[in-house]
């Protein structure tokens, strides 16, 4: 082997100089090649990899949209244009107890002159039923929208007659990115946002005591403005139908029981940061009744406004004042006949509300609301005014089930019958979906 060894040296070395660099450049290009295939082999593992995990990041995603379609299959109502509605609404029943003074109501919202018996029942008829319902295409590139909602207040109890449906609310609305056009059946801009209660669903909460809560016809504009990153502005406007009712002397005069009504509200709204607000709004209302040979002013200029300055606490309501407003789900004596003519009744009220969600299971509400008329235009057996207070504590023990107590009292002072007291107390078990 050393003589082998020892030839093969001196062959290399009899070599001439181009043959020992081509063969080092054999090596070299060899080595290249070598390199090359091992970064390939390297690339096609990872691209191995990069397949294995799509279809596993795929069969998971087919797997997710399976469940949601069976989900789908088992929520979802068709409309026969083959676009989708969803159920909404909820299943609510109140256990409630009324003073002597409730009047036969179930949700009172005055306290009669006289006493009756106090009463104890439950009911079923202020549960909500809805749905809404999506466009799957844009037109003149504006999203379209809409809802339907509707209860079985209509009737005076269960027992007496099956309670009848009552369409609540209903829209249609055409969003652009920033304005919509809304046709439908809502709250007027004059009194947008209610209290928290599920003890009044029937009829709002703090009815008859600073809340204008009737849902009317109505055609409403919205334009949307970022004045900057934290601060924005709605700009509103809408042509009303409003629901005229008899004044002081019911059946006296014929009248225009509709009539058109211009509304407009502007708000302001800054973010404090990701979980502090605060809102504040100027809103205006006028129409005029028309009354046998008599046009009565019907005028409403109200602030409203929304803030949680800390985690704990949230603080809204609205204040008002104005003429003839009885078509907002106030007292029915929005103007009177007198030997001199019919007038219009001033009026001021509002409502506030005090939130403190110390848990997100557990939330505490304190309301109260007053509603006073100018003494000096009513007549005798007119209310002068009405004044309630509220606090309930709501509990969500489940992601859709919510348990509620609720304490109220109601003080109606008659302008020639004195102070009329009456307490409701409820119980009030919701199931929404």
């Amino acid at each position: 082997m050393i003589l082998r060894a020892l030839g093969s040296l001196l062959f290399a070395l009899a070599l001439p100089a181009q043959s020992v660099d081509a063969l080092i450049e054999r090596l070299d290009k060899l080595e290249r090649d070598n390199n090359a295939l091992r970064q390939e082999i390297e690339r096609l593992r990872g691209e191995l990899g990069m397949l294995k995990q799509q279809a596993t990041a795929q069969a998971e995603t087919q797997e997710i949209t399976s469940r949601r379609l069976e989900e789908q299959a088992q929520a979802k109502v068709e409309a026969s244009q083959k676009f989708p509605i969803r159920l909404r609404g909820m299943a609510l029943v109140n256990f409630f107890h009324n003073g002597a003074r409730a009047n036969g109501a179930d949700t009172p919202t005055t306290a009669a002159r006289t006493a009756g018996r106090a009463t104890s029942a439950v009911t079923f008829r202020q549960t909500v039923l809805g749905f809404d319902f999506q466009s799957p295409r844009s037109i003149l590139g504006a999203e379209v929208t809409g809802s339907v909602f509707g209860d079985f207040y209509e009737g005076n109890t269960e027992t007496s007659q099956y309670p009848s449906p009552r369409l609540r609310t209903a829209e249609i609305v055409f969003a652009w990115k920033t304005r919509s056009l809304m046709f439908g059946q809502e709250k007027t801009l004059v009194g947008l946002r209610d209290p928290t209660s599920l003890a009044y669903s029937g009829v709002s909460p703090m009815t008859a005591a600073g809340n204008l809560w009737r849902w009317q016809p109505q055609i409403r504009f919205e334009q949307r403005l970022a004045l900057s990153t934290s601060t924005q502005a709605l700009v509103q406007a809408a042509v009303v139908q409003t629901a005229e009712e008899s004044g002081g002397t019911p059946g006296a005069l014929p009248l225009e029981r509709r009539r058109p009504a211009l509304q407009g509200r502007l708000e302001l709204a800054h973010n404090l940061d990701a979980n502090r607000r605060f809102e504040i709004a100027g809103a205006f209302h006028a129409s005029t009744t028309h009354a046998g040979p008599y046009s009565i002013p019907s005028r409403v200029y109200s602030v409203d406004w929304f803030a949680n300055p800390v985690r704990l606490l949230e603080f809204s309501g609205v204040l008002y004042g104005g003429q003839n407003l009885h078509h907002f789900g106030a007292f029915r004596q929005g103007w009177a006949v007198t030997p001199t003519g019919a007038h219009a009744i001033h009026t001021r009220g509002g409502w506030a509300q005090l939130s403190v969600p110390f848990h997100p299971r557990v939330s505490l509400n304190l309301i109260a609301g007053a509603m006073d008329d100018r003494n000096r235009d009513l007549t005798a057996a007119m209310i002068a005014s009405n004044r309630n207070a509220a606090a309930n504590l709501i509990f969500r023990i489940a992601p859709n089930v919510l348990v509620a107590l609720e304490a109220m009292q109601i003080r109606t002072l008659y302008l020639n019958g004195g102070l009329s007291r009456n307490p409701r107390y409820d119980l009030s078990i919701a199931y929404q979906f």
